[in-house]
């Protein structure tokens, strides 16, 4: 389709992305802070930040284990599991994605702890624990960990209005967040009823265990395991495996698909294109493809036009769907693999569902620079390598690389 200088100028008006001479960004941050600089590079990347943490001692296996006066030194000791926690955050269960490991090193960094920054879970952990028996007694001999959750926001780059009323790229808080459970390294050990042991330590949390003024406590057994008491099982049972979703109480939750959605687009249509270069987004015309760079021609049936529908802005960050002209879907990112680092972004039909909606974070007004992330998954869109045919797919922490910075240009 012809395109003219004051048709586009006209459409990315629209949008409000030209209103003045484009500013000079400033250079971004080492490391990201609320309201720092960033740069037009930086528009197609997020970064973690922690809002809050709770550190709590937790016993992962236990077992009560009574030693005779023939039966001290040292004795491995089968134990069962009581708690399983597993690493996750957000959506991602397997921390395959860079802000994944960048939120939970900062919680880390933030709490002094050696805590676990890729996938893992207690439930792969030895349930033997090894210890030397000084003296006759009643016994909990148990694995323990701090296990570590809490909740994180994403600073995203986005323009800013200053008081003088110019414009800059600024790092704001973005939309989307989530919770995360990790915890620290394991340690083993037995504890007795009669030890003095540190408030609030993991060694406390076993005592607390033995039930020390019970029965079982004060009669005598044989040497070896003891059955576990009331109080042990209904503690058992109290501790449930941590969520491998990590999914926040108010983050939106995907809907069917069931239904098709009466759109409100805008009449403005746009490429969404590789900047000062021609490929871009181009929807497919086979259900099972993908988006893919594309170049644009007399042959590309529309499929390189999107139009933004359903459009909503908070706190100068664009939501909406993007509709394509071509093949008449919306853009998302499959049910299937909305927690998979490097998903690719396809289209289907339309409907009232957050892994079609798309928050937009723009360069300051004169630029058709822009960032996009997926408002269910929270990654930002961009690709591998410039070439044609090459997938657009999410990325947790977007790419560093300025590869998910595109121009949202008007046809």
């Amino acid at each position: 389709m012809a395109v003219t200088a004051s048709a586009a100028a006209i459409a990315v008006t629209t949008m409000g992305l030209a209103a003045s001479p484009a500013a000079a960004a400033p250079a971004a941050t080492a490391a990201p802070q609320a309201g720092g600089t960033c740069t037009a590079a930086d528009l197609g990347t997020r970064h973690p930040y922690i809002k809050s943490t709770e550190v709590t001692p937790t016993i992962t296996h236990f077992k009560g284990w009574y030693v005779t006066e023939g039966t001290t030194g040292t004795q491995t000791v089968t134990t069962s599991t009581q708690t399983t926690i597993s690493v996750s955050v957000g959506l991602n269960g397997n921390v395959e994605g860079s802000f994944a490991v960048d939120a939970l090193t900062k919680v880390g960094a933030s709490l002094g702890l050696n805590v676990k920054v890729d996938y893992s879970s207690t439930s792969t952990e030895s349930n033997t624990v090894t210890w030397n028996f000084g003296r006759p007694g009643y016994y909990g001999a148990y694995k323990g960990t701090k296990k570590v959750t809490g909740t994180y926001g994403s600073l995203n780059c986005n323009r800013v209005q200053q008081g003088d009323g110019t414009w800059a790229l600024k790092w704001i808080e973005g939309p989307d967040g989530g919770n995360f459970t990790t915890f620290t390294t394991l340690e083993e050990g037995a504890v007795r009823c009669e030890d003095n042991v540190p408030a609030g330590s993991i060694m406390a949390k076993a005592q607390s265990l033995l039930d020390c003024g019970s029965a079982a406590a004060k009669a005598e057994h044989p040497a070896g395991a003891v059955a576990p008491t009331a109080k042990q099982q209904r503690d058992g049972l109290a501790q449930h495996p941590a969520p491998t979703n990590g999914t926040s109480a108010d983050r939106p939750k995907a809907t069917g698909r069931s239904s098709r959605a009466a759109l409100d687009c805008q009449a403005a249509v746009y490429k969404i294109a590789v900047p000062g270069k021609p490929l871009s987004w181009g929807a497919p015309l086979l259900a099972d493809d993908g988006v893919r760079l594309r170049p644009s021609s007399i042959f590309s049936a529309h499929l390189d036009n999107w139009r933004l529908c359903n459009v909503t802005e908070r706190d100068g960050v664009i939501e909406a769907s993007l509709w394509n002209w071509g093949n008449g879907g919306c853009a998302t990112i499959a049910a299937q693999n909305a927690s998979t680092e490097r998903a690719v972004v396809t289209t289907a039909s339309c409907t009232e569902d957050d892994l079609q909606r798309f928050y937009i974070y723009r360069d300051v007004p004169g630029s058709s620079k822009i960032g996009v992330q997926n408002k269910y998954t929270g990654s930002m869109m961009g690709h591998d390598r410039y070439a044609d045919g090459e997938f657009i797919r999410q990325y947790s922490g977007g790419r560093p690389d300025a590869t998910g910075t595109y121009d949202l240009i008007g046809v």
